[in-house]
């Protein structure tokens, strides 16, 4: 039997051929030293990965080390590994000579990915995700879907209610010895100068053994799956966790396999104990956009990431890059960065309409910014960032993925959140001291790209009644002035 090299974002058992299967794990420092990631994504990698070594005991051997190439050279037996989920670590198994198997921890395999692709002239998530649910035969009935439909997004777009959704607290890990190790470890790299990590340290708030991410899952599943579909578009100050599963981090790391999740939402509906749209918009979010942005991000290639096709060159203000959510007035990404800075996690929502939808508008450089989301987030990885970042939230693909841009004024942040409210900004002012950073930069974007998007017959609308503003002259002097500075 090959030892099995375990990444770590492959943790989990299904990892291995056999549970006796000898392991080898290594903790690089040089990965530390290269990037700058979130003082709490260091954290939970390497709690994560010496949890994995503690529990596997003598069954594996755990190096600490510099680098990779030592650790793998030294091995007397043969060494397999899973296939790596990005190119760099792909190139690297291969040039130490490891045998690569198939990837594992993802419902659609790369072939099949690459079968479906190649049959279709537009790549839309919503025919992969169909195509997806068949093949697997998740929430289906022998004529067609459950239900009848595939897809409830039109009934999980509802606005948060005013008082709040009164749920239980989310289910919390207890740190332990490991994680005190950890945290000291963090501690005195940064003190040699060895490592560097922006964000603030806090408690560890994401699973990072098998045992763990099970007792999450089933909190989810038992207590915020059946209230997840309606608002799990909505953002509410006071409520960072809302009905969300908290899930992703831990799925990324390999402890959890996204079907054993998908079976155990499909199983709640049809026991009764959670309805259709919140299961079947949970599902969406893993067999759909999960394996659909692993799959496109092989399926583009190798220049993908350097895609750029709105032009979008601004360095990334240094506000935004050192989490300074404090130097922010705008209600709703002060209190976003604030969560980045306190968590390292935001869910999709401010993700793709506050942070990536004011680097859209403002023409921040999407290389930059896929950067920053990869180290600043506890799930972020190379495969998820590229495509959600290039693709999705900056239209950097020219439309390869988004049939057109994800650029909202402040009216969408309005009707989705309580953030407006107390807000010095007005989403209905354009120009002058109260105007709205989103809805200003919404009108400046368009301003902008105009050129780039006048062919694109979704934005024919906006576009129109950009020729329409009577104070765009005076609106994209306001935003040209406004410039980097923190709004």
């Amino acid at each position: 039997m090959t030892r099995r090299w375990l990444f770590a974002d492959q943790l989990g058992p299904h990892f291995l051929d056999e549970p006796d299967q000898p392991v080898l794990l290594v903790e690089s420092r040089r990965v530390f030293a290269r990037r700058r990631f979130h003082r709490q994504k260091a954290h939970l990698v390497l709690s994560a990965l010496r949890h994995r070594a503690a529990e596997l005991g003598d069954q594996a051997v755990f190096v600490q080390d510099d680098g990779y190439g030592p650790a793998v050279r030294a091995q007397r037996e043969r060494v397999s590994v899973c296939h790596p989920t990005t190119r760099p670590a792909l190139r690297l198994v291969q040039e130490l000579g490891v045998e690569v198997l198939p990837a594992r921890g993802f419902a659609t395999e790369q072939q099949q990915f690459a079968r479906w692709a190649g049959g279709h002239g537009s790549l839309l998530m919503e025919a992969f995700y169909r195509d997806a649910r068949r093949r697997l035969g998740v929430l289906m009935e022998p004529d067609g879907p459950v239900g009848g439909t595939w897809n409830y997004d039109h009934d999980n777009r509802e606005p948060p209610p005013a008082d709040g959704l009164h749920l239980d607290e989310p289910w919390w890990p207890e740190e332990d010895e490991i994680d005190e190790q950890v945290r000291a470890d963090l501690d005195r790299w940064e003190r040699e100068g060895t490592a560097r990590f922006v964000g603030r340290d806090g408690p560890r708030r994401f699973a990072a053994t098998r045992a763990e991410a099970l007792a999450a899952l089933d909190h989810f599943v038992e207590r915020r799956l059946p209230t997840f579909g309606p608002t799990e578009d909505a953002m509410l100050r006071r409520d960072w966790t809302m009905s969300h599963s908290l899930l992703s981090a831990t799925m990324n790391l390999g402890l959890l396999d996204p079907m054993e999740c998908v079976r155990r939402a499909e199983a709640a509906y049809r026991s009764g104990a959670a309805p259709l749209a919140s299961v079947e918009g949970y599902v969406r979010q893993l067999i759909g956009w999960r394996d659909y942005v692993y799959g496109t991000y092989w399926w583009f290639g190798p220049d993908y990431p350097g895609a750029n096709a709105l032009g979008a060159t601004t360095p990334l203000p240094d506000w935004f890059r050192e989490l300074d959510a404090d130097a922010v007035e705008a209600a709703c990404l002060r209190d976003v960065l604030a969560g980045v800075r306190d968590r390292g996690w935001v869910h999709h929502i401010p993700r793709l309409m506050v942070l990536g939808n004011y680097a859209l508008q403002r023409g921040w450089s999407p290389q930059e910014l896929t950067a920053w989301f990869h180290e600043c987030f506890v799930d972020g990885y190379e495969w998820v960032m590229v495509a959600n970042i290039i693709g999705m939230s900056q239209h950097a693909d020219g439309g390869a993925m988004a049939t057109k841009p994800y650029a909202s004024g402040g009216a969408y942040i309005n009707r989705m959140s309580d953030y407006c409210k107390p807000c010095a900004y007005d989403p209905k002012v354009r120009v002058g001291p109260t105007a709205c950073p989103f809805t200003a930069g919404y009108w400046a974007f368009l301003d902008r790209t105009q050129p780039l998007l006048a062919a694109n017959p979704r934005m024919s609308r906006p576009l129109l009644g950009l020729a329409r503003l009577s104070d765009r002259e005076a609106l994209v002097e306001q935003e040209r002035a406004r410039g980097s500075a923190p709004p």
